[in-house]
C-alpha cells in the first residue's frame, strides 16, 4: 500500500465516522452510498491527476476496471477523464474501508438492514475506538 491509497483509506474511514457522529439517519446498507456518493472527492482536474500519480495511475485504472467489471459486468467509467477515475477509485477504497470497519463492529452487523440512531450510531463508534 502506498502512502496516497494510505490517506485515502484515512479519509474514508473518517468520511464515515463523520456520517455517524454527524447523527446518520438512513439505513446502514446505504451507509456507503450516502457517504461517497452524494459528493465529489476532488473536483479539480490537475488535483486529479495529481492524486492519480501518486497513487499509479495503471494500478488505479486496473482497481476500477475489475471492480466494475467483477459489479456491473462492464467498466461505466470514462477512464479518460482524471475527475472521474479518482472518484471511483476513492468510491471502491470507501466500500472496502466500511467492509474492514464491519469486521470490527458487532453491532454495524448486527444492524446492517436496520435504520440507523444515534443510540446505534455511538455504540458503532464505540466499537471502533471513537
Amino acid at each position: 500500500m502506498n502512502l496516497k491509497e494510505k490517506t485515502m483509506r484515512e479519509e474514508a474511514r473518517a468520511a464515515i465516522i463523520e456520517a455517524l457522529k454527524d447523527g446518520y439517519i438512513g439505513y446502514y446498507a446505504d451507509l456507503h452510498d450516502h457517504v461517497f456518493n452524494s459528493d465529489y472527492y476532488i473536483i479539480r482536474t490537475n488535483e486529479a491527476e495529481e492524486a492519480l500519480e501518486e497513487y499509479g495511475i495503471w494500478r488505479a485504472i486496473e482497481k476500477i476496471k475489475t471492480y466494475e467489471e467483477d459489479n456491473f459486468g462492464k467498466i461505466y467509467t470514462d477512464l479518460s477523464d482524471p475527475v472521474k477515475v479518482i472518484n471511483m477509485l476513492y468510491y471502491i477504497i470507501g466500500e472496502e474501508v466500511l467492509w474492514e470497519m464491519l469486521e470490527h463492529s458487532e453491532t454495524l452487523n448486527e444492524n446492517w438492514d436496520n435504520l440507523a440512531d444515534e443510540e446505534i450510531n455511538a455504540k458503532i463508534l464505540e466499537e471502533l475506538g471513537e
